[in-house]
């Protein structure tokens, strides 16, 4: 039985909408850079087939329910800035794991933060999740500072998790309960 519902959220500048194929080639944009990828689970893609096939696994998990992946787009300009989602949910934990990625050229904008928030919300409202989980390299220093503004406290870290193009990395783990939200 499917766990999400796609859903579309707005916030003051933007929408969160499902994922649709068109949106291949701007995610592609983000996806390619090698500065906006240097800490994510995969290495950068090399061409647009690529974002095709993410775009097409990413639409399958979201309309079946097992995930809820939602595209960053401007209010103003309907421009793709980036993605969110909640994933590996645990439905008799209440739980599941955040990611977002953002175009390079809108760090420090505070889009991320937005949608973030409104994420969240959505999770602990809508969707009924008792908890949160982020897992990002440490020296992410800009998602870290992120997921501590919304509230998440870093639980631990694991030691050389991932490798990614041949580099070894660590992992730390973030935790974001339902009832912190409300104090």
């Amino acid at each position: 039985m499917p766990f999400f519902t796609p859903v579309t959220l707005t916030t003051p500048r933007l929408v969160l909408r499902p994922l649709r194929e068109e949106d291949a080639a701007p995610l592609f944009s983000m996806w390619s850079d090698a500065d906006a990828m240097r800490y994510f689970s995969f290495p950068p893609m090399t061409s647009v087939e690529q974002a095709r096939e993410r775009v097409v696994r990413g639409e399958k998990m979201s309309s079946s329910g097992v995930d809820l992946i939602c595209v960053l787009t401007s209010q103003a300009t309907g421009e793709v800035l980036g993605d969110c989602a909640l994933f590996r949910v645990d439905e008799q934990c209440r739980r599941a794991e955040i990611g977002f990625s953002l175009q390079r050229r809108h760090w420090g904008s505070g889009y991320m933060n937005e949608a973030v928030s409104a994420l969240i919300a959505h999770a602990f409202g809508t969707a009924g999740l008792r908890r949160l989980e982020a897992d990002i390299d440490p020296r992410n220093l800009a998602s870290a500072r992120l997921l501590e503004r919304q509230g998440f406290v870093r639980e631990g870290l694991l030691r050389e998790r991932w490798m990614v193009n041949g580099e070894v990395s660590d992992s730390a783990l973030y935790g974001l309960l339902e009832g912190d939200r409300r104090k």
